[in-house]
């Protein structure tokens, strides 16, 4: 099984072809290719390659499927005996996206 670790947002994700991620908003439209290039770890078998932080000429496609918003989060402040009560609320941006490939750039072709 062939499979990349990524960081994306801060946070870091285990992809392969056709894993459906919700990450931090991204800067592209619904219906894009969106390339992922902090790539930190590489598993296709046996063999495993680690970056150091990143591994370079490896990228991992993805296609924006939407953009949308997460789940409400109210947070509450109350002080006691100051009749103080605040409530407010969250919700985080995010961009829904499928993995398409994991792709290898350092094949690199020599003019004859």
């Amino acid at each position: 099984m062939k499979y990349a670790i990524i960081a994306s947002g801060g946070k870091q994700y285990k992809v392969s072809e056709g894993t459906v991620l919700e990450l931090d908003k991204l800067p592209v439209e619904p219906g894009t290719d969106y390339a992922l290039d902090k790539v930190l770890m590489t598993v296709d078998g046996d063999a495993v390659t680690l970056g150091k932080p990143y591994i370079e000429n490896f990228s991992v496609t993805a296609k924006v499927l939407e953009q949308t918003q997460g789940d409400k989060i109210r947070v509450a402040k109350f002080k006691a005996k100051a009749r103080h009560r605040r409530v407010v609320g969250f919700r985080a941006q995010l961009t829904k996206v499928q993995i398409t490939g994991l792709e290898d750039k350092s094949t690199k072709k020599v003019k004859v």
